[in-house]
């Protein structure tokens, strides 16, 4: 078994839909989202799933930390909002199956803003 990226978005500058990646015989690990060069606003990150390539529906199930403790219990998320040169990574519960992932971003004013999938063979 190994790991690898996938870039799901790269340095985008406008609102995005990336494309679909079949992941079906990898293992999602985690996903992060980055943003860069922003002056002000945020880009708002989501994530979809499918089975077909074509029917996508929304994932409300990235697992945050929101206190970044071991003893806070994991909250699911359905986005992730950056408002500032940062980033976050969010991971994938175990026992969640989907063929196809695909992020979108949907920014206020200005910045790039990338994803990327690290996934296991």
């Amino acid at each position: 078994m190994y790991t690898n990226n996938i870039i799901a978005l790269d340095a985008v500058t406008a609102d995005t839909t990336g494309g679909a990646f079949d992941v079906s015989q990898r293992e999602l690990k985690s996903i992060q989202f980055i943003a860069a060069s922003i002056t002000s606003g945020n880009g708002v990150f989501t994530v979809e799933v499918s089975n077909d390539g074509t029917n996508f529906i929304a994932y409300n199930r990235l697992v945050d930390n929101l206190t970044k403790t071991n003893t806070q219990t994991d909250t699911y998320v359905a986005s992730c909002t950056l408002s500032s040169n940062s980033s976050k990574i969010y991971f994938f519960p175990d026992g969640d199956y989907f063929r196809f992932i695909r992020v979108l971003v949907n920014m206020t004013t200005d910045g790039t803003y990338s994803a990327i999938l690290e996934a296991c063979s």
